[in-house]
């Protein structure tokens, strides 16, 4: 059963948490595909994997730019998963509809969006009412994450 973890984002970006998250799934052996709500969302996040570090960068494609099935990150408007990861991430209003096939999901919201989170809690009661196991969390004021349920 895999996980799903619910990012509630207030006071960090997308942009500065993203990196991380990605970081540390590759630690663990495991390739993500991002899915975003647009090519423009795509094609600026790529930029950004690209320069949000001085000293590093992640390694990642965009879907059909490339041989996809090679990609240890890929990012993509579609909802397939040419490379085979084993954890994908919904960001920019792109809203998980299964976790089925994925070591873990993990579904980045913005608090200060309301359809955002009015999305996020449609998509938590399908995803509980589909059996699978949830974590919700949300940042605190210092940005750091706090497991809320």
């Amino acid at each position: 059963m895999p996980d799903v973890l619910f990012y509630h984002l207030e006071v960090r970006p997308l942009e500065a948490v993203i990196p991380q998250l990605l970081e540390k799934t590759l630690e663990r052996g495991w390739r993500a595909v991002i899915e975003v709500g647009s090519t423009e969302r795509a094609e600026a996040l790529d930029a950004h994997l690209w320069t949000y570090r001085e000293d590093s960068f992640l390694a990642h494609g965009l879907a059909g730019e490339g041989p996809d099935a090679h990609q240890p990150i890929l990012i993509t408007t579609g909802t397939d998963n040419p490379n085979g990861a084993a954890c994908r991430f919904f960001i920019d209003r792109a809203v998980p509809q299964s976790a089925d096939g994925y070591e873990r999901v993990v579904y980045m919201f913005s608090g200060h969006d309301p359809d955002a989170v009015a999305e996020a809690r449609i998509a938590w009661k399908a995803l509980k009412e589909g059996g699978n196991s949830l974590t919700y969390w949300q940042q605190e004021a210092d940005g750091r994450w706090v497991k809320k349920a």
